[in-house]
């Protein structure tokens, strides 16, 4: 009988316990823990294969090359952010644009500083300006978008010009990105605290006053379920 989500044909190498992940999953978490220790460009498909406990043959039944599992784990990075803004967006009568921009940043900030590995720090490999990885900044412009859209939203930047706007949208999401440098420098730092200062750093750049804030995070709070 075969393992379900298993493809048959295809056997793993000996000597790995089985992590209940499927295939593409245990490749996926093998390649974000060998880019982001060994580095990339001295990690090899072998690599990957054998810390996945498969045979190299085997993975090229799932990714075509190295290329593909940075592309896939670079839009993993980007991809809930992008479906959380969507729905923020939508949400326009849960809370004021503040309140849902302020909870996109601490989520965005979450999802870029958690798990094992410092994923976020692989926006930076020179590789990743190639156009493998096109799909990536289709999906990172979309979300840059829908920051922009939230900020035109508040009190604060709804009477900006469109270049003011533009601006103003260029810092408050390099200022999220940049979390990257910030955790690769420091990976202890506790990510809530961290994205909450950062959500409101954001804030403040997109001028909202500072007697604000903790009425903003007050009602950020009560949209987890959004």
């Amino acid at each position: 009988m075969s393992t379900p989500g298993r493809r048959v044909g295809r056997p793993r190498a000996a000597g790995r316990l089985d992590s209940g992940l499927s295939p593409r999953d245990e490749l996926l978490a093998a390649a974000a823990e060998l880019f982001t220790t060994r580095g990339y460009a001295a990690t090899t498909t072998r690599a990957v294969a054998e810390r996945a406990g498969m045979r190299q043959a085997t993975m090229y039944h799932y990714f075509a090359g190295k290329e593909d599992l940075l592309a896939e784990l670079l839009e993993s990075t980007v991809t809930p952010s992008l479906a959380l803004a969507h729905r923020l967006l939508a949400a326009d009568e849960a809370a004021s644009a503040e309140a849902r921009l302020w909870f996109l940043c601490s989520s965005d900030v979450r999802l870029l500083c958690g798990g094992p590995h410092n994923l976020g720090g692989l926006y930076l490999l020179p590789e990743v300006r190639g156009e493998g990885f096109a799909g990536f900044h289709h999906v990172r412009l979309e979300l840059k978008e829908a920051y922009g859209r939230l900020l035109a939203a508040t009190e604060s930047c709804g009477s900006l010009d469109k270049g003011e706007l533009a601006l103003r949208t260029d810092l408050v999401f390099g200022l999220i990105e940049g979390v990257i440098l910030i955790h690769r420098s420091d990976p202890d730092r506790p990510a809530d605290v961290f994205a909450a200062a950062t959500a409101d750093a954001a804030l403040r750049v997109a001028g909202v006053a500072e007697g604000s804030l903790s009425g903003v995070r007050e009602k950020a709070t009560g949209l987890a379920s959004v």
